[in-house]
């Protein structure tokens, strides 16, 4: 069914005229004619009869009218969901305790006015990301892909912000009453980060990590989830693992964990946004501009070899 002629059908019931119809559209009043012949073509029966005043609904037009309006706003919520600039930004984050979420919802909390989405999509493969990107199912996402060359020109990515990296531990770990640490000071020590993704942005973090301080990555073991992972450092002298400075973890008070920023230099973690190259969310602007506003890592930094420069 042609919804354009579905949509005549119901301004000229409602005004009652072809051309007041056709001058609302923005089309000539014989393009609303013939809309409507055709509709009634489709339907097989007649919706209106012309009067001196102009038209007026048959019986079967008026049973049809208010179906014909449900059409009618049912495709214009359609629309409003998909079309930038209408509807919610959809922003896809890590999790929402990441730091992504964290400087999202500072923004949002500044501008309430905001219609924003956020949203995690459960996949590990950037690949997956570009696609969703590529196909406008989210606006942008906290992704990076390590070789950017592979990116479809229709997707571009962007630095977002540097997240500098913690070491978290128990009260009974031997780092544990240290203000600040180098990474030089964590080598020996058991670094524990299960779950680590193969072939994810990640995965190459961590594995630069290794190389360039000599560091002690453990990845083994399935990733039951932060609680469970908080729980075992607060019992354990050997354990620890790393954070980012601005996730949001939350523990019993008696875990008394330590959140110890590493120095000279600082693990960057550098966050990336991906998004359309042409026509983003409107609305996508003045976020980007607010993650330059954020307070930058201190000096000196160590970065992974992909991370990009704003």
């Amino acid at each position: 069914m042609d919804t354009e002629a579905v949509r005549s059908f119901v301004r000229a019931a409602e005004l009652g005229q072809l051309q007041h119809a056709a001058d609302e559209l923005g089309v000539t009043q014989q393009a609303v004619s013939k809309r409507i012949a055709a509709l009634e073509r489709a339907l097989d029966i007649r919706l209106f009869t012309r009067t001196a005043r102009g038209v007026e609904l048959t019986l079967d037009g008026q049973a049809f009218l208010p179906h014909a309006r449900t059409i009618v706003t049912g495709v214009d919520r359609a629309i409003t969901a998909i079309r930038p600039g209408s509807r919610a930004l959809r922003i896809d984050v890590l999790g929402l305790r990441s730091a992504q979420a964290v400087v999202l919802h500072e923004y949002w909390r500044a501008h309430p006015e905001v219609d924003l989405d956020v949203v995690t999509l459960r996949v590990d493969d950037p690949r997956e990301v570009v696609a969703a990107v590529r196909a406008g199912d989210i606006d942008a996402s906290f992704r990076s892909v390590t070789d950017p060359g592979t990116l479809p020109r229709e997707v571009r990515m962007i630095h977002a912000f540097d997240s500098p990296s913690e070491l978290l531990v128990g009260p009974r770990h031997p780092l544990a009453a240290a203000r600040t640490l180098t990474p030089a000071q964590l080598r020996g020590h058991r670094i524990w980060v299960p779950g680590i993704a193969p072939g994810s942005e990640w995965s190459d973090f961590y594995d630069q990590l290794v190389a360039e301080f000599d560091l002690r990555i453990d990845a083994a073991g399935p990733n039951f989830g932060n609680e469970v992972l908080l729980d075992i450092l607060a019992d354990s002298a050997e354990v620890a693992t790393l954070v980012g400075a601005r996730d949001r973890y939350l523990w019993p008070t008696n875990h008394d964990l330590r959140r110890i920023p590493i120095a000279n230099p600082t693990l960057a973690y550098p966050l990336s946004l991906m998004m359309p190259s042409a026509n983003p969310h409107p609305r996508l602007r003045p976020i980007i501009d607010h993650f330059g506003g954020l307070t930058p890592v201190a000096e000196p930094v160590w970065r992974p070899s992909w991370a990009l420069r704003r």
